[in-house]
C-alpha cells in the first residue's frame, strides 16, 4: 500500500521560509510524478507545483513562481517544497500527491493523481 507522509508545516511570519517534505513508502517512488497542492479555508484545492517522474520538468502556479521550489530525491523517496518569502495568502493545508507515470511530464491537475498524503498545515502571519 502506497503511503505519503508530509512534514515541515507550521506557523511562520510573513517573509519567512519553510521546507515541506513528503516521504513515499510502499511503492516505486522513482516511477511517480509528484505534486504539491494546497487548500485554504473556503477555497478549492489547487496545484502549487509539480515535478515530473525523472525531475526534468517542473510546473509552478503563477502565485508562487520565484518563491517556491520543488525538488525530489529518489534515493530518499522524498519530494520537497521549499517555500520562501511566504505571504499570508499562502496559508493553507498543503498536500503532496503521487501518480505512476513512465513519461517525464508534470501533472498540475488534481484528477491525475492516485495517491495523496494527509496534509500539513502552513500558517503565515502578517
Amino acid at each position: 500500500q502506497v503511503q505519503l507522509v508530509e512534514s515541515g508545516g507550521g506557523l511562520v511570519q510573513a517573509g519567512g521560509s519553510l521546507r515541506l517534505s513528503c516521504i513515499v513508502s510502499g511503492g516505486t517512488f522513482r516511477g511517480y510524478a509528484m505534486g504539491w497542492f494546497r487548500q485554504a479555508p473556503g477555497k478549492e484545492r489547487e496545484c502549487v507545483t509539480a515535478i515530473s517522474t525523472y525531475g526534468g520538468m517542473t510546473y509552478y502556479a503563477d502565485s508562487v513562481k520565484g518563491r517556491f521550489t520543488i525538488s525530489r530525491d529518489n534515493t530518499k523517496n522524498t519530494v520537497y517544497l521549499q517555500m520562501n518569502s511566504l505571504k499570508p495568502e499562502d496559508t493553507a493545508v498543503y498536500y503532496c500527491a503521487a501518480t505512476p507515470r513512465y513519461s517525464d511530464n508534470y501533472y498540475p491537475q488534481e484528477r491525475d493523481y492516485r495517491y495523496w498524503g494527509q496534509g500539513t498545515q502552513v500558517t503565515v502571519s502578517s
